[in-house]
């Protein structure tokens, strides 16, 4: 089996449930009292922060880097970066690792197939919504991405930084989360991806209609899939 190299502390609260699923997923495939080698680097989210607050996007990709270099160096086979916004380092990334890293966004847009959507929201991070890597990558697959308007990406960054990067999950944020998602249906979303690994920690599948794609459990699963296709290397 691969040993898996996590990037974390994207917050440290979403990366709690990709160690929780991967492992719930191997064990369930493998049975026993097998679980997978896993290294993980949790970097302070701090230092990513004062970055992005002088927008100083490289300063993220060194950092982001250096987390890579670190978790292959101590062993991994392969890289998953668990969260949804630092893959706007992915391509720089690729170039200069010489391990796999699986994209957050592959997994979601193979899911968002087998329900043969075309049109779907996305719910992320300002920069996840604003800049084009993550709409380029579901476009690679056929699917069109739509986002709510500024004053609601407005609502939807701030509720991520003050609120689920802390692990606080309040009533009026998810009713304010599935406003906004009523508004991206009524513009023909046929379903929603929930683009930040917090986000479906505060909103599940039985509070709406539509399909949901939680970034979360599609990568967690998948990076656990890629490690056990090979568990008697």
């Amino acid at each position: 089996m691969k040993t898996i190299g996590l990037v974390g502390g994207t917050g440290w609260v979403s990366t709690q449930e990709y160690y929780k699923i991967i492992n719930e997923t191997v064990n369930q495939n493998l049975g026993g009292m097998t679980f997978p080698r896993i290294v993980l680097n949790s970097v302070n989210y701090g230092d990513i922060y004062a970055c992005n607050q002088q927008n100083d996007r490289d300063g993220v990709y060194r950092i982001i880097k250096q987390a890579t270099e670190t978790v292959c160096n101590a062993g991994a086979d392969f890289v998953a970066l668990c969260a949804n916004t630092i893959h706007f380092t992915y391509e720089e990334l690729i170039r200069e690792t010489d391990k796999p890293i699986l994209h957050i966004a592959d997994a979601t847009a193979k899911a968002i197939e087998t329900h043969q959507l075309k049109k779907v929201g996305l719910l992320g991070t300002r920069e996840t919504m604003e800049l084009d890597f993550y709409k380029k990558r579901l476009a690679n697959f056929g699917i069109e991405v739509i986002v709510p308007s500024k004053e609601e990406r407005d609502f939807i960054h701030s509720s991520i930084m003050n609120e689920l990067l802390k692990e606080v999950f309040l009533p009026e944020t998810k009713k304010g989360f599935i406003a906004i998602m009523n508004k991206l249906a009524g513009e023909g979303a046929q379903g929603m991806i929930l683009g930040c690994t917090e986000i479906p920690l505060l909103i599940k599948q039985e509070d709406y209609e539509l399909p949901l794609f939680s970034t979360l459990e599609l990568h967690a699963k998948a990076i656990a899939e890629f490690a056990i296709e090979n568990e008697n290397k």
